[in-house]
């Protein structure tokens, strides 16, 4: 078991966060995530009809920005919403993003 690389929560950056959070796919996942439960990608990605490399791609940049944390167990990997580190470096902005995920129109 190992976790991928992700910005220490001091090194979480505003612009990257706001880059992630500007794709209505990544919002999604993050409503998914918001019960602050390790979900494993695919149960986290069901429902959403994108590419499987794309929702990689998504995970990723979501990991790399600061606003999940990524698990991997052998060839399984399991996501969480990093909360606690956003509401200290950021306080308010992810409780927005969750208000505004949840107003996403469905098949998104």
């Amino acid at each position: 078991m190992r976790y991928l690389p992700q910005p220490a929560t001091g090194d979480i950056e505003f612009v990257a966060v706001m880059h992630a959070l500007s794709d209505q796919v990544r919002l999604r996942l993050l409503d998914r995530l918001s019960d602050d439960q390790e979900h494993a990608c695919a149960a986290a990605a069901e429902g959403i009809e994108v590419h499987k490399s794309t929702m990689s791609h998504h995970f990723r940049v979501l990991r790399e920005s600061g606003l999940i944390s990524t698990r991997q167990d052998g060839r399984n990997r399991f996501v969480s919403l990093r909360r606690d580190d956003l509401n200290t470096r950021f306080p308010g902005v992810l409780d927005a993003a969750l208000s505004a995920a949840s107003a996403l129109p469905q098949g998104v």
